[in-house]
């Protein structure tokens, strides 16, 4: 024992003010805690009941003389008793065991209250001899079943079990000694459904299982002690007190025994504390009271006391009942004065015991080990230091410990607490950078294997992906940083080392075409150009397996029955910027292959902008990389140099204008391109053939005409006029007037030209000969002789006309005084009705007849109902009507108007046909029309 430290955990707390109320003037025989109070039972048969102040909280006579022994239920605010009453006959014992429910009070004569008795019991019968009383002893198995051991100096035990209240019990005796060894203690131990009783004499420790009927004996020990020194832990072990030392017993035997030098005059256990009351050999009423941390090995606690008549804990505290009533109130001190006393000591590993033992958070266990941890590193013991550190991770934070151990001399320790934080997975980026760079300047290749290479294949990394491989990457551990990168599945980085860091181009390429649809089109958006820049070829090989994966099945569905969605071939334009020739060949592989893409369009319009572009070349770029209009010198198929240049040109345009056809057929109303797009493409690179067809497709002819204008091309301008001024075909016969204003202010000598114009000009009438004048006259290069025929002919065409009209006006105008005589006949002159005969049945005419002005007439009744009109004439009248109901209706149909007017050669033929017929020049305007 010399060996344990000692301290001063614990404290008296009363001041030495505490004390037995004076009310209780009889002495004390036996105490109990529980429920919040102490109960005190006195030679005078009185029981007390003593708060928290020490004050009387109630009394009350429990027995006529002296109270033996009693237990305050905890379950259940019972009180047993054991006591000696007043003998009622000569034949029956004195002793009797009261059971009180303090909860329930019963009013007497006098003005004090008892408790109520629920039953009395009397210990010894016929069956059960009467013998002293020297331990007792109450367990609460279930409420209200109760079980009492009752140890008598005959060596036996009597034991009582059962609903008292109800004196629903059972009796039975355990027999210990023969040699009537007194029992000097007893202890309960509940295993699963079993319950054992341990019982103690001065010769031998022994158990009974209780559960076995009759009760078995087994001895644990041939050594015992005497009354007081026995008591139980809190995992129920039974623990004897020697001078010697102290032992523990379990079920099947002695267990530790600590040898603690002394008489044990009472034994305790409080909170894993062991309490000692140990007596001097040299004065009685001199004693040491000690506190034992067993897990500790340490003393915490010991003190000078005087004659103690019991012991006992209740309130948190540990009560020492003096010999003299006084009551020592000994409590523990708070942890954090525990911990300051043992740091001033500078005893670190007994505060870490003592955090640990006592169940301490592991915030201040944390705590206790960072101070160790300072204590060490102050004194330069780093290893030990750092391995104080390690516990406190999780609750510690690690910069804390990171700044102290920065020095190289201390990497090795540094490294070990970082492996530590990425075990219990809280590291973060940083520290997975501080590791790595550790291993790095260490070139510690093992561990750093270990560190990335040897975890489990299932569940995520114990660091920082992205910081590892970004680490290793700069470290120039490539492999490492790989193996990671494909492991964690970042196909994205595993492949930028590849192309970035290792330049292995081939062992890209098989890599992308390992991954899925989705994930290959990423990584190759990502680097694609790098690829296309040193594996052009094979770069389109797999973008063209990528966006026609599948393709043969039907309706976009594969095998297994999910949808299939490509990638669109523009999602991978970018990666061509500098290798156009590349993208043009991707594109036409890929609508070889696809015809209903959802991208045609886009895709139809960057070829075309290929195909049409002068020049594909990029020399800030792809010479200085090795590669010539945009193929690579290293790829002896697609080789080019700069005198192919121009062929390629010429190549590239009869493809863009097959493209630009093919896209457009005469059956399509709207091309597969942008047409706006495809006219600026032929425009800035002066592509004529493309503007040609589609100012034709669009029904722009006098821009087609204006393409051969600005050339020149005389005899290609006179084939397109004959080909697009065909009306019956859709044609524009104006195209002749605008080619002979052309040839008009051309400035140079066209005769032939002119000659050939006039022709078709002439054939259709399409100008009156003044304008034709006009137009030529312009040019000096000309002369009269081009046009000499033309106008002798239109003269003569001219005059033949006239003289037609003068026949024709000559022939309306004898009408017209024949139509006047006529009516003025009429009007003046009686007009003589000699017909003899009607003209409807030819039969004689005879009263009632009708006569017409126009000298036709009827008997009445062949004309029936309608005898106001002539019925031979009334069809041509009728007639005559409605062609001038139907010139009033065209008058007000402005639209017919106009649409006659433009399909016309002479459009003034047409406004003179309308002024002719009066039309124009009579018809009111509509009221709802003059707005």
């Amino acid at each position: 024992m010399y060996q344990w430290r000692k301290f001063e955990f614990f404290e008296e707390k009363s001041g030495g003010k505490a004390a037995i109320p004076a009310e209780i003037a009889g002495g004390i025989q036996c105490c109990s805690s529980g429920r919040g109070k102490i109960a005190v039972g006195c030679d005078d048969g009185t029981v007390g009941l003593i708060d928290r102040s020490f004050k009387l909280s109630s009394a009350f006579q429990a027995h006529s003389s002296a109270v033996l022994f009693l237990q305050q239920l905890k379950q259940k605010n019972i009180l047993v008793t054991v006591g000696d009453d007043k003998q009622p006959t000569s034949q029956q014992s004195s002793i009797c065991l009261k059971v009180f429910d303090l909860d329930k009070v019963q009013e007497e004569g006098s003005s004090s209250s008892t408790p109520f008795c629920v039953q009395i019991l009397r210990i010894f019968t016929t069956q059960f001899p009467e013998a002293k009383i020297t331990s007792f002893l109450v367990l609460e198995e279930a409420p209200p079943i109760i079980q009492i051991a009752i140890g008598l100096d005959s060596g036996s035990i009597y034991c009582i079990k059962g609903d008292i209240a109800r004196e629903r019990i059972t009796r039975f005796k355990l027999q210990i000694e023969s040699d009537n060894v007194a029992v000097t203690g007893l202890g309960f131990r509940a295993e699963g459904r079993s319950l054992l009783l341990f019982a103690v004499t001065p010769s031998s420790v022994n158990v009974f299982n209780l559960s076995d009927q009759p009760p078995r004996r087994q001895i644990l020990d041939q050594i015992g002690c005497e009354a007081n020194a026995v008591t139980m832990n809190d995992r129920q072990d039974l623990i004897v007190g020697r001078p010697e030392a102290v032992y523990f017993y379990e079920t099947d035997g002695r267990g530790p025994c600590w040898a603690f030098d002394g008489e044990k005059k009472f034994l305790g256990w409080f909170r894993g504390y062991l309490l000692s009351v140990i007596g001097d050999q040299r004065s009685n009423s001199k004693n040491t009271f000690n506190i034992y941390d067993l897990k500790n090995r340490l003393i915490a606690n010991s003190m000078a006391v005087g004659q103690v008549s019991h012991m006992l804990c209740e309130w948190g505290y540990i009560l020492l009942l003096m010999a003299d009533k006084k009551v020592l109130c000994i409590g523990e001190k708070d942890m954090e004065s525990k911990l300051d006393m043992l740091f001033k000591k500078n005893l670190y590993t007994v505060a870490i015991n003592l955090v640990q033992s006592q169940q301490a958070d592991a915030a201040a266990t944390a705590e206790v080990l960072r101070k160790y941890g300072d204590h060490l590193y102050s004194k330069q013991e780093y290893d030990e230091a750092m391995s104080q550190y390690i516990h406190t991770i999780g609750h510690l934070e690690p910069s804390y410990v990171i700044q102290k151990f920065l020095d190289a001399q201390r990497i090795y320790n540094l490294t070990n607490y970082l492996e530590k934080l990425h075990d219990q997975g809280l590291a973060s980026k940083d520290h997975t950078t501080l590791l790595l760079n550790c291993y790095t300047k260490l070139k510690d290749v093992d561990k750093l294997n270990q560190f990335i290479k040897d975890e489990d294949g299932g569940g995520d990394h114990k660091f920082d992906v992205e910081t590892a491989i970004r680490v290793c990457r700069a470290a120039g551990y490539h492999e490492h940083a790989m193996f990671v990168a494909k492991k964690s599945g970042r196909h994205e980085l595993y492949l930028k080392i590849l192309l970035e860091d290792l330049g292995r181009y081939d062992e890209a390429l098989q890599y992308i075409s390992s991954l899925e649809a989705n994930q290959a089109g990423m990584t190759v958006k990502e680097y694609g150009k790098i690829l296309v820049e040193h594996r052009a070829a094979q770069t389109v090989d797999i973008l063209l397996e990528l966006c026609t994966r599948d393709a043969g099945l039907s309706d976009g569905v594969a095998n297994g029955g999910s949808i299939v969605i490509l990638p669109s071939p523009m999602d991978f334009v970018n990666i061509f910027v500098h290798y156009p020739l590349y993208l043009m060949e991707f594109l036409e592989k890929y609508i070889n292959k696809v015809n209903d893409s959802p991208a045609q369009e886009e895709i139809h319009n960057t070829l075309l902008e290929l195909y049409l572009s002068n020049d594909l070349s990029f020399p800030s770029t792809s010479q200085e990389n090795g590669f010539v209009n945009g193929y690579s010198n290293g790829d002896s198929t697609r080789e080019s140099n700069g005198a192919k240049k121009d062929t390629n040109r010429i190549e590239r345009q009869r493809k863009g204008l097959n493209l630009l056809k093919s896209a457009w057929t005469h059956d399509m109303e709207l091309p597969v391109y942008d047409v706006d797009l495809a006219l600026i493409l032929c425009e800035m690179n002066g592509f004529k053939d493309g503007l040609l067809f589609l100012y034709e497709k669009m029904k722009l002819y006098k821009e087609v005409i204006g393409c051969y204008m600005q050339t020149h091309d005389h005899e290609g301008l006179i084939a397109c006029c004959k080909k697009l001024s065909d009306s019956s075909q859709g044609g524009d016969p104006s195209l002749w007037g605008d080619l002979l204003k052309y040839f008009g202010e051309f400035g140079e000598d066209c005769s032939k030209e002119v000659k050939e114009v006039l022709t078709y000009v002439e054939k259709d009438d399409i100008l009156p000969p003044i304008v034709v004048l006009q137009n030529l006259s312009k040019n000096p290069c000309l002369t009269l002789s081009v046009v000499k025929d033309y106008i002798a002919r239109k003269l003569e065409q001219e005059s033949k006309l006239i003289e037609e009209d003068r026949n024709a006006i000559d022939k309306y105008k004898e009408e017209t005084d024949l139509m006047r005589r006529e009516t003025d006949d009429l009007k003046t002159n009686a007009k003589i009705f000699q017909l003899s005969k009607c003209t409807a049945c030819t039969f004689t005419l005879d009263l009632p007849a009708v006569h017409f002005m126009c000298m036709h007439s009827f008997h009445l009744r062949c004309l029936g109902d309608n005898e106001k009109e002539c019925p031979e004439c009334a069809p041509e009248y009728r007639a005559i009507l409605e062609d001038k109901q139907r010139l009033e209706q065209n008058a007000r149909d402005h639209d017919l108007f106009f649409r006659q007017l433009k399909g016309s050669k002479d459009g003034f033929s047409v406004i003179a046909e309308y002024f002719s017929k009066g039309i124009v020049s009579k018809t009111a305007v509509p009221p709802g029309d003059n707005v």
